[in-house]
């Protein structure tokens, strides 16, 4: 990712379930949109069950995120800019926690909580790879490598970590668009 440009994650929700070939598609015919802003995608993370995408772009700033967005006529009240932690070695994520926090948090005390309970994670062979924090502290995106979504649920509940929601998901990448 380009240090100039802010990393903004978008959250979307489906009554019918989308495809892996529905957002390959979007990604298709979006793409002359994002290089007219300016606006890089990064990947998408598709539910197992098609009803929630998760959408990480860069851009010089919020804003231009929103209008190629709402060029492709997709809802971004669930747009937020943040910052990427990633682990220094990085296996493939496939499950995604999502953590909300009524007040702001420090990373730093998440991070502490999950590394006291490091064993947790060990004894069901899940690893973390990447965080999205967003700016107002009160939003987490962490994605983990895991046999399934549910050895990691164990893992979180034993561990005491804060959790909304824990999904299995399919990657989607600039790489699979015209592939």
């Amino acid at each position: 990712m380009d240090p100039a440009k802010q990393v903004l994650v978008l959250e979307r929700s489906f009554d019918s379930p989308m495809t892996r070939d529905d957002v390959i598609g979007l990604a298709s015919t979006t793409s002359w949109c994002f290089e007219m802003y300016r606006v890089d995608w990064h990947g998408s993370l598709l539910a197992a069950d098609g009803q929630t995408l998760v959408c990480v772009f860069s851009a010089a700033d919020q804003e231009s995120v929103r209008q190629a967005l709402r060029k492709a006529e997709a809802d971004t009240r669930r747009l937020w800019p943040g910052t990427v932690h990633t682990a220094p070695t990085t296996p493939k994520p496939n499950v995604l926690v999502e953590r909300s926090f009524p007040e702001p948090v420090d990373l730093n005390d998440i991070q502490a909580l999950e590394d006291a309970n490091q064993w947790c994670l060990d004894v069901r062979n899940v690893r973390f790879v990447r965080t999205y924090f967003s700016q107002d502290r009160r939003r987490m995106l962490c994605l983990y490598s895991a046999p399934d979504a549910e050895s990691l649920r164990e893992a979180q509940r034993e561990a005491r970590m804060p959790t909304d929601r824990i999904w299995a998901f399919n990657r989607i990448g600039p790489e699979n668009v015209g592939a």
